[in-house]
């Protein structure tokens, strides 16, 4: 439903908002040249590495025999892997939905600063959860059981949500984050922001970004470094907030290899982020410092709207 509409929206606007929210290319065919490939990796089967990554999967499932009961007692053998499905879009103008090339009255919103009162510049983004399973878009490896099987949908749009652009109204409604959003919990994110840049995300401090900041509060205000770093940052609060709100569930470890689990602690490991456009770069952990992979990403005149490939770590146990 929402990619005939979005459709009708592109013909009916399509001659005054181009101009702003041009396509990136991240559902044509280039698309394929543009995803790093190695963040799919480690491939595991029955508990043995078939491909080893370049980036270390942190909570392998290391048994070599699986048992599901629902619908019926099964048994079967692990499989694991990183799986791109997901496109998060971090804009700075707001119901610019960039990946389709189009936008719906777009409003330059983001990409500025304010100060905070503490001598700290923020900036705020909108963002997008764009339902994208590349597998199935592309028609690949259909008769692998372990993929998922959908259409190319936006699931959630932060320009109706009325807490992602207000940190106050978001801690009510997470009040967790007075204990972990303040300057004392911070200290913690130093041996995180550390760990990510060597992409070992520290999951029990799940508060931390690593090298993008304090998590909390879940909205799109994010501390200033760059434009391609803050919108990083941004799309991690989004993956965490998404699960705080159940509608992003865990698909890992043991409690994942037969379905889809509750999970409203986020687990940063599960996850890594590719910047596909304007520029794409390598895929890295939640938190890894912009020093590494953002220089030359965010030249001048060509915006400052972002797409993200999300690989979500899928354990399942295959029959």
């Amino acid at each position: 439903m929402f990619k005939r509409l979005s459709i009708i929206f592109l013909l009916v606007f399509n001659t005054s908002l181009l101009a702003v929210c041009n396509p990136t290319g991240a559902l044509t065919l280039d698309l394929i040249a543009k995803i790093d490939y190695s963040a799919i990796f480690p491939l595991r089967i029955a508990g043995a590495t078939i491909i080893p990554g370049r980036i270390k999967d942190q909570s392998p499932v290391s048994s070599p025999l699986c048992i599901c009961k629902d619908p019926f007692p099964r048994i079967g053998i692990p499989v694991s892997f990183y799986e791109p499905s997901r496109i998060i879009e971090v804009n700075t103008d707001s119901m610019c939905f960039h990946t389709f090339g189009f936008g719906l009255n777009p409003t330059r919103i983001g990409g500025g600063t304010q100060g905070d009162g503490q001598d700290r510049q923020k900036t705020f983004y909108q963002t997008h959860y764009l339902i994208f399973p590349l597998y199935s878009v592309l028609e690949l490896m259909l008769d692998f059981a372990c993929m998922e099987r959908s259409g190319v949908d936006y699931g959630y749009l932060t320009e109706v949500d009325p807490l992602w652009n207000s940190d106050t109204l978001s801690a009510f409604m997470q009040p967790e984050a007075l204990l972990f959003g303040n300057p004392i919990t911070n200290l913690a994110c130093v041996a995180d922001s550390v760990a990510a840049s060597a992409f070992f995300p520290i999951d029990p401090l799940f508060w931390c970004k690593g090298s993008w900041g304090n998590a909390y509060p879940l909205t799109g205000w994010t501390n200033t470094k760059n434009n391609v770093e803050d919108s990083a940052s941004v799309a991690a609060s989004m993956i965490y907030k998404l699960h705080r709100q159940l509608v992003l569930w865990g698909s890992w470890g043991d409690a994942g290899l037969c379905g889809y689990f509750p999970a409203p602690i986020w687990r940063k490991s599960a996850y890594r982020l590719q910047l596909v456009s304007p520029i794409p770069s390598f895929a890295t952990s939640i938190g890894t410092s912009g020093l590494m992979w953002t220089p030359g990403h965010n030249p001048p005149f060509i915006g400052d709207n972002f797409g993200f490939m999300l690989f979500k770590k899928r354990d399942c146990c295959l029959f």
